[in-house]
């Protein structure tokens, strides 16, 4: 067995030229010595707090068990910078997953920091029963980067409460009740959106309410690969079959985060929302992780499917970190929430808004969308060159800094679950950590900060490439 999967994954024919390859030694077929961690101007701060055994100890004794930690030996992070974070012996890491795809300008991004501490030296928190400049000028800039009639915004403090706000919206409006949303999605982890939510690892047996589940538009395992056509018909056939007829809406990701990174077969939300709208629906598009430029070609994701939605939600990258997630939407449809009063104690507090102001100039004045559309090529190109040579990288997609790399044990797409748990041990080891995702955790989420640089992105490549190797 090890031979016939050793023999696949090298692209070898035979058991002879296997043992050849053996008897001559890997390493002179395999990438050496060991990549090196680009130069980066940035001396950490000596540590001096708990460490690592004992965060953990206290953790578990003081924490949810549900909680979760990556690695086999969790790692004690103690300080970050831009694209870098270090560990309580200073040693430095390529954080290519961003804080699960929040942090969009850098680690401690000094205008960020500067603004957050400035707001917080005057007023730290007020709520909308008063006025502040600072949530309408948050508002006011977040409402110039969205298209067509999408003016109005509410503030929370992450993508389920936004979520959460969107499915109530859309069920006001319409008068309607059923939410048709897409398996292999994820939308919080609230009551309401784990209902939306289409993986069984993060759904708990509760009533999910009036939800349907779709077939999911996934090019590279869908059963229509990227027919969006058929895709769409099948949503036709689940509202004329599986509701009463009228539904109050339809949300998706246009590049599914938990789920792998998978971007919905071309030309699908066109298609759906047109049905949808015809049933007196609304359409919502999930921003929480693919908004502000991350995938380059586009400021929003929907936008890489030429649509514009009737509800947008965003979070994580919008606060680089700060608890902080929006709802915009049309004023027609925010009309229907005055019927009686919708309040967020924390949403659009001084301190967020004027932190999310800041990170929106941020990546505007470093041009961080064109940015990632320049990184990101690059990063694919050197991704699908490195797909040629490893059997074991089933699929390479996304767009800029938005990436999944799919990594499979067979021809027939079998998840490579094993294979992927010692590969994301040898990556961190290299000082690359990157996020994991799909049904079976064998998708590498490669999702850094929006500052990664294309030296970074050399040495992820590099490092993926020894690692395969060494497996």
């Amino acid at each position: 067995m090890f031979l016939r999967r050793t023999l696949w994954r090298r692209g070898l024919r035979s058991e002879a030229q296997l043992r050849e390859l053996l008897r001559r030694g890997l390493s002179s077929a395999s990438p050496s010595p060991s990549p090196s961690l680009p130069p980066f101007d940035h001396q950490p701060r000596p540590y001096k707090g708990m460490l690592a055994d004992e965060v953990l100890e206290k953790r578990k004794k003081f924490l949810g068990p549900s909680l979760f930690y990556y690695y086999q030996k969790p790692l004690n992070i103690v300080e970050g910078k831009m694209q870098y974070l270090y560990d309580e012996t200073g040693k430095r890491y390529l954080d290519a997953f961003a804080g699960i795809v929040t942090v969009s300008c850098g680690h401690c991004h000094p205008d960020v920091v500067n603004a957050v501490v400035e707001q917080s030296q005057l007023l730290q928190h007020t709520t909308t029963i008063y006025l502040h400049h600072a949530i309408v000028e948050f508002a006011e800039a977040l409402a110039s980067k969205m298209p067509g009639n999408l003016k109005v915004v509410y503030f929370v403090n992450s993508g389920t409460e936004a979520n959460e706000l969107a499915m109530l919206m859309a069920r006001i409006y319409t008068g309607n009740l059923g939410m048709i949303a897409l398996r292999n999605a994820y939308h919080g982890g609230s009551a309401g959106t784990i209902g939306l939510t289409g993986l069984q690892t993060w759904k708990y047996p509760i009533p999910q309410g009036e939800i349907h589940h779709v077939m999911n538009p996934d090019p590279y395992r869908g059963v229509f690969g990227s027919d969006a056509a058929r895709y769409a018909k099948e949503v036709e056939d689940h509202i004329d079959y599986g509701t009463s007829g009228n539904v109050a809406g339809f949300i998706a990701e246009t590049f599914q985060g938990v789920g792998g990174a998978v971007e919905l077969a071309p030309g699908y939300l066109k298609l759906v929302y047109d049905i949808v709208r015809k049933t007196g629906g609304v359409c919502i598009a999930d921003e929480v992780q693919s908004g502000f430029g991350r995938t380059g070609s586009h400021y929003w994701g929907f936008e890489t499917q030429g649509v514009i939605p009737d509800i947008v939600t965003m979070a994580k990258g919008i606060g680089n970190g700060l608890p902080l997630g929006a709802v915009v939407t049309t004023p027609e449809i925010a009309s229907v929430m005055s019927k009686r009063i919708q309040f967020n104690t924390f949403g659009g507090n001084p301190v967020c808004s004027a932190g999310g102001l800041a990170v929106l100039k941020a990546l505007d004045k470093e041009k961080r969308q064109a940015h990632c559309a320049d990184v990101g090529s690059q990063l694919i190109d050197r991704l699908r060159t490195l797909q040629q040579k490893h059997d074991i990288i089933g699929d390479v997609r996304g767009r800029g800094l938005m990436l999944g790399v799919e990594l499979v044990s067979d021809k027939d797409k079998t998840p490579a679950k094993a294979e992927a748990a010692v590969l994301f041990e040898k990556l961190k080891d290299l000082g690359v950590l990157v996020g994991k995702g799909g049904l079976h955790g064998n998708v590498f989420r490669i999702k850094p900060p929006m500052c990664f640089t294309k030296q970074d992105a050399d040495f992820l490549v590099d490092a993926l490439d020894y690692a395969i190797w060494r497996l």
